[in-house]
């Protein structure tokens, strides 16, 4: 029995598994997803903070009410747009929300409305402050990649020094001089790189099912039922 074989029969995890990260299509895409994150979360969360604070704020003098409306009819357009990038780099089926459409009446106010109580709207503005969240989270991820891949290239680099962290503004740093130290270095560098990969696919799998609870069209679905049985039952 190869160990392969017997790995895949107890569950376990083999050097395969461990190794093939790397060649795996997903990988990228799940590293693409979490990068895109980066510069659109720092955007979402700039309209969340200048839409429903300031508008908040505002509302007082009547301008306020406008901004909060702006904020969330866009809130439900990048609601969409995350909709189609979670399905093209997470191979999700994300179903755009139809419970803002179950209604006859027509009207610019009864269209506000009927936005205003669906469930997709407040799970896009929710969806969109953990987006931003996880745009932070990401920035780590990016640093640590650099800092795999100046280990991992210093064979091709050195001398040159690598620099982890900063404590009380004194750098926290490797300086690889010799051959032995940046083939030290590669080694360090591809043992970091497989495990951040890995740690990667987590966090990206963990963002997808946030996608999925917040804006497939079945969670709203759900949502909006539940509302409306509780708006039926008696006090």
């Amino acid at each position: 029995m190869s160990p392969s074989t017997s790995s895949e029969r107890t569950g376990g995890f083999s050097a395969v598994d461990l190794v093939g990260v790397v060649l795996e299509r997903r990988t990228y895409a799940n590293l693409g997803y979490l990068l895109l994150a980066i510069p659109l979360g720092f955007a979402y969360g700039f309209l969340l903070v200048f839409g429903f604070v300031f508008g908040a704020i505002l509302s007082v003098v009547g301008v306020g009410v406008a901004i909060l409306l702006v904020a969330v009819i866009c809130s439900r357009v990048l609601a969409g747009f995350e909709r189609v990038l979670a399905n093209a780099l997470l191979d999700l089926e994300l179903q755009r929300p139809e419970d803002a459409r179950s209604s006859s009446k027509t009207g610019p106010w009864e269209t506000l409305k009927r936005y205003l109580d669906a469930p997709s709207t407040w799970q896009s503005v929710s969806f969109l402050v953990l987006r931003s969240w996880i745009g932070i989270v990401a920035l780590a991820f990016l640093f640590v990649l650099a800092t795999v891949l100046s280990l991992a290239t210093s064979p091709l680099r050195y001398p040159h020094e690598v620099e982890f962290v900063t404590v009380n503004s004194e750098p926290i740093a490797w300086s690889i001089e010799t051959l032995p130290e940046a083939l030290a270095a590669l080694v360090v560098g591809v043992v970091a790189g497989l495990l951040f990969l890995h740690v990667m696919n987590a966090f990206a799998h963990v963002s997808g099912r946030i996608a999925v609870a917040l804006l497939d069209e079945a969670t709203s679905l759900e949502g909006e039922a539940g509302s409306r049985e509780s708006e039926s039952e008696p006090a």
